[in-house]
């Protein structure tokens, strides 16, 4: 779908009015490894410090005993009449001691990330968006709008009123995601409800504006709705999670900006200084036909891997066969075996020659009985 060359613009009340040719950058190869990085470096400059206190567990007036009383050295809580009296203190090992390495606040918190990678990260996550299976597959419900990416009329900029934007989104039929949103707010599970973060909820569509003439205060108040300029688009708002595949309603303005903002394959970018990977302001793809099978198995390759012709023949000594099973192979790589394989069926051949002897009676025995049978019988 994102390859298609026009996008349709629709108007407030959700008919399609004109038409955009598709920017650039939502055609540009996607990096889930670039984003999921990027999105992990950047998430980590908003953590606040923390730390243990400085004092905590050497509140206490506790010395080593020393040696010679039948104890290890650690200090011990002094005093007498409780059961805190002789405990040991301070260390890391005790209890109500102080803990191994205590964190301080100096700790190195934000991460810096490469300008280029940000901006690759970025262009990833806006192609991403162009994929309504990838939209879907994130959970957005825009199984009911027309197209993705979603373009909606300039007009909606200079508006002011919630219950405007709540129309909008109707006529859309991008109201669903927002409905979604509000069904999913639950209360967050574990000590984050103390801390001003009592409720969570899911994600809901992004809207990039070119100009705020009112719209950032009519769309504000609906849940889930996050809005941005076009001009600071960032991939902890694209792909929240580092997950790619956001829901995004642009502007007229916006959506015929993304070129002046992120450039095209052969024009590199007006408002972004320097963008330039490789003498092209875009970043491309390795492949221009993802199918990798269909490549391998053309003609054309295969005729160079296999070339057309007779049948070579393997030497035979590059089979892979097993000489204790092969007998040819056997002979081959010891010429002495046939030999010996000789020697052994001999001397089988006559060990069971020597059975067959023994269990045959012999003839001069059998006669003399006979004859003594003879005489014994006779009247």
């Amino acid at each position: 779908m994102a390859s298609r060359p026009t996008v349709n613009v629709h108007a407030a009340s959700g008919e399609a009015s004109t038409s955009l040719p598709l920017p650039a950058v939502l055609t540009a190869p996607i990096r889930l490894d670039v984003v999921q990085q990027v999105h992990k470096s950047i998430a980590k400059n908003k953590r606040q410090a923390y730390s243990v206190s400085e004092k905590a567990g050497h509140q206490t007036s506790a010395e080593s005993w020393g040696t010679g009383r039948a104890v290890a050295r650690i200090p011990r809580v002094g005093g007498g009449g409780t059961h805190r009296s002789g405990q040991a203190a301070f260390g890391n090992m005790c209890r109500g001691g102080r803990m191994f390495a205590p964190t301080k606040t100096w700790r190195k918190w934000h991460v810096k990330v490469n300008q280029n990678q940000r901006r690759f990260a970025t262009v990833s996550a806006l192609a991403a968006s162009a994929l309504p299976s990838l939209v879907l597959a994130r959970g957005h419900r825009i199984e009911e709008i027309e197209e993705v990416p979603l373009v909606v009329s300039s007009e909606v900029e200079s508006y002011t009123k919630t219950k405007q934007a709540v129309t909008v989104l109707k006529s859309l039929k991008a109201y669903n995601d927002v409905v979604k949103v509000s069904n999913s707010r639950k209360l967050r599970a574990g000590k984050g409800k103390m801390r001003n973060r009592r409720h969570r909820q899911r994600r809901g569509p992004l809207v990039v504006y070119n100009e705020d003439n009112g719209i950032v205060k009519a769309f504000r108040n609906l849940p889930g709705v996050e809005l941005v300029n076009v001009r600071r688009l960032n991939v902890l708002q694209l792909a929240p999670g580092g997950h790619v595949g956001r829901f995004v309603i642009w502007t007229e303005g916006a959506f015929a900006a993304l070129d002046e903002v992120f450039g095209t394959f052969d024009k590199a970018a007006v408002l972004k200084k320097d963008y330039i990977t490789r003498t092209i302001s875009l970043p491309t793809a390795k492949i221009s036909n993802p199918d990798v099978t269909r490549l391998i198995n053309s003609t054309e390759i295969q005729s160079v891997v296999k070339p057309a012709g007779p049948k070579i023949q393997k030497r035979p000594w590059t089979q892979h066969k097993n000489p204790l099973r092969n007998k040819a192979v056997l002979f081959r790589l010891n010429p002495y075996a046939k030999t010996l394989r000789r020697q052994e069926l001999l001397r089988q051949e006559r060990s069971r020659s020597q059975k067959e002897k023994a269990k045959k009676p012999s003839k001069k025995a059998h006669a003399a009985s006979k004859k003594f049978l003879d005489i014994l019988l006779a009247p």
